[in-house]
């Protein structure tokens, strides 16, 4: 396969859309749009979000210790766009968008309604990067949308219909197909030996 390249910088990956939902001082909710947000560590539960160190979400994480992850379903992408353009310092998000959120299980944590999967997080640490904050959160509580559970429990990734952002074109996609199992795919290969 032939490749071009594209020299040291954070083009093309394919990044998950998520609205962080934190709370300042006076209890006002703010929304962000982040892409740089991932799974860190199984045990214990950990999730880590890269943040510029000017955001008001960094400072109210800061401030109270707790914030939440929320996936952004397709149908959502006007909004989550709109989160990621306006500044919370200046702008209420929740009145911009539309969107709504409730309590979560932890004090000062509030859950997008209208989003599919919800992550309750409590600050850990940080770890410094220039002008930016890789914040890891403690995973305390996932919320799942109840109409994503068939009766046995299973569930179907299909309703949470994540949105994917690409970052170096300035693009939002959709997942398609599933396309296989996760350890179980790769056996086929590893029973030829």
């Amino acid at each position: 396969m032939l490749k071009r390249q594209l020299g040291a910088c954070v083009t093309f990956f394919p990044q998950p859309t998520t609205l962080i939902t934190t709370q300042n001082g006076e209890g006002d909710v703010n929304l962000m749009m982040a892409s740089w947000v991932g799974i860190v560590s199984k045990t214990p539960p950990t999730i880590a979000v890269s943040l510029n160190q000017d955001r008001q979400t960094y400072a109210n994480i800061k401030d109270n210790g707790t914030f939440s992850i929320n996936v952004v379903p397709a149908a959502m992408a006007q909004a989550a766009d709109a989160c990621g353009l306006a500044s919370g310092k200046k702008v209420d998000k929740l009145k911009l968008t539309g969107l709504d959120v409730s309590p979560g299980t932890l004090e000062g944590v509030f859950l997008v309604d209208e989003s599919p999967l919800n992550v309750e997080c409590r600050y850990v640490k940080e770890v410094e990067l220039g002008d930016y904050r890789l914040v890891m959160g403690e995973i305390m509580e996932i919320h799942a949308c109840e109409a994503a559970f068939d009766e046995q429990g299973k569930a179907d990734v299909k309703v949470f219909d994540p949105l994917v952002y690409l970052g170096g074109m300035r693009e939002y996609w959709s997942l398609g197909k599933k396309e296989a199992d996760a350890y179980r795919a790769g056996l086929v290969l590893l029973d030829k030996d």
